[in-house]
């Protein structure tokens, strides 16, 4: 078995044959470019099985020779792709099944008199062997198609291997490679691309979700594997926002951010970097643009499309609901702008070549024991918040609502450590507080959106909206001191 470590980058056809022919290529190459043509069949059961097993089985033909391939486990972290491999030659188009389990290949119970062809690649590679900063990778340009009955998907991508040296270096070589010509990373491998096409559905939207730590990991992995798992959920989600496939993939991507800022400050005491703290400062930009999207997106869509929806005949809301809609318009384009940027692609390859870097954790402190810190310091810091709080004050308000929220998403961060019934129901309650804690943020952000549009003209409209929020506002206020109440009288899950 070998694990093939590999970082895939999406590149537009006319783009790969500009990178074909930059002098930078010619001058690591170890030695002379080869152009190969792939093509490969996978194999899988009717319903699917292997996938659901995250493996993918093919024969693939290059030259004239078939070589058998099995693909499965391994990690995905940053775009960063490491899985494991059971390669082996067959004589002829036809799997040999015996020949996989004998190089160690073990295919799912009941899986091997069910296997039949799912989808092809199709493709021409053309591969050179790189020495960059002494290690050596396998430079791969791929352009072809995917084909799944009678649907297809072009291929275009760039793929860079590691043969031997350290992962960081593949995430620094393409950023070199992203001085000449635009990239994308890769989040999505050609088999997972043949699979959408063989059984088409409509995208999901990726929810986020923390990984799993363990009790005996070392301070610095658990915090390493935090910060991927929330860069994966953002990366998972930024296509469907720019497609506009549904709104939720946006709020997603912005809950992501959040998620990442959150882990970084608490990575920034433990890991005092300065690479880390210019990453830490431009995702802390994106969540304050990102963040102003998400205030015209509420407006418009919780705040005032209810009013006008009791109110249809009401000119005046009609025309400010039409002028809303326009501004929230122009902050979706400066949002689309932001995460279709090659600065964008170039933050997810700083945060690839950091988090491969070779550190040593020096921290003597369990993890457990490190998590109940940031957790009581979290907890400190809403006890204080609502000692200090007067309810009529927004500003206090707004102290309490961002140090419950990142007291929520530290426990989400250590839940895994946590008794589970005590965590979950601790959760429970404090996330109904960050929600009404949030919709009064909402109000006053609402009101001072309002500000923005006053004139005239619009002065007994705005009046209307502004009397329905102070309404809202004041039922929110009963709400919060009820659940304020409830959850200072539990215990401590930690």
């Amino acid at each position: 078995m070998a694990v093939e470590t590999e970082l895939k980058l999406h590149i537009s056809p006319d783009k790969l044959q500009r990178l074909k022919r930059h002098p930078l290529l010619r001058a690591i190459s170890i030695e002379r470019a080869r152009t190969l043509k792939l093509y490969s069949i996978y194999y899988d059961t009717a319903d699917l099985a292997l996938r659901q097993h995250a493996m993918a089985l093919r024969l693939r033909r290059v030259g004239k020779q078939w070589i058998q391939t099995l693909k499965g486990g391994g990690q995905s972290s940053a775009g960063l792709h490491q899985r494991n491999e059971w390669e082996t030659p067959v004589p002829a188009e036809q799997l040999d099944l015996d020949a996989l389990k004998d190089c160690g290949g073990k295919l799912p119970h009941g899986v091997r008199n069910h296997l039949q062809p799912v989808f092809v690649t199709d493709f021409t590679r053309n591969v050179r062997l790189l020495d960059f900063e002494g290690a050596q990778i396998e430079l791969c340009l791929d352009s072809g198609v995917i084909r799944a009955g009678q649907g297809m998907c072009p291929i275009s991508e760039l793929e860079l291997e590691l043969k031997s040296g350290a992962p960081q270096q593949l995430f620094r070589l393409a950023l070199k490679l992203l001085d000449i010509v635009p990239l994308e990373v890769e989040h999505t491998s050609k088999a997972e691309y043949g699979y959408r096409l063989f059984s088409p559905s409509r995208p999901q939207v990726s929810k986020a979700s923390f990984a799993v730590l363990n009790p005996s990991q070392d301070i610095s992995s658990a915090l390493q594997a935090l910060i991927g798992s929330s860069l994966s959920h953002i990366q998972s989600n930024v296509a469907g926002a720019l497609l506009k496939l549904d709104e939720e993939y946006l709020h997603q991507v912005r809950v992501g951010l959040r998620r990442l800022r959150v882990v970084l400050s608490v990575t920034k005491r433990v890991q005092p970097d300065d690479e880390l703290d210019a990453l830490y400062r431009q995702v802390s930009e994106l969540c304050i643009a990102l963040g102003r999207t998400r205030d015209w997106d509420v407006f418009v869509t919780q705040t005032l499309a209810p009013i006008c929806a009791r109110l249809p005949e009401h000119e005046g809301l009609r025309a400010l609901l039409n002028s809303c809609e326009r501004i929230r318009n122009k902050q979706h384009a400066g949002m689309e702008s932001s995460l279709a940027s090659q600065d964008f692609q170039r933050l997810l390859l700083r945060f690839g070549a950091w988090m491969h870097e070779d550190r040593q954790d020096e921290s003597r402190t369990s993890l457990e024991k490190f998590a109940s810190k940031i957790l009581e310091k979290r907890s400190t810091q809403v006890l204080a918040a609502g000692d200090a709080l007067a309810i009529e004050n927004p500003a206090q308000l707004h102290v309490l609502r961002i140090a419950c929220k990142k007291l929520r998403y530290s426990l989400e961060m250590f839940g895994s450590l946590l008794p589970q019934h005590k965590y979950k129901s601790y959760l429970n309650k404090l996330a109904v507080l960050q929600d009404i804690l949030g919709t009064m943020n909402d109000i006053v952000v609402a009101h001072r959106l309002l500000d923005e549009l006053e004139n005239a003209a619009r002065h007994d409209t705005l009046a209307l909206v502004r009397g329905w929020m102070e309404h809202d506002y004041a039922e929110h206020i009963t709400l919060f001191n009820k659940n304020w109440a409830g959850f200072m009288a539990q215990t401590k899950c930690w």
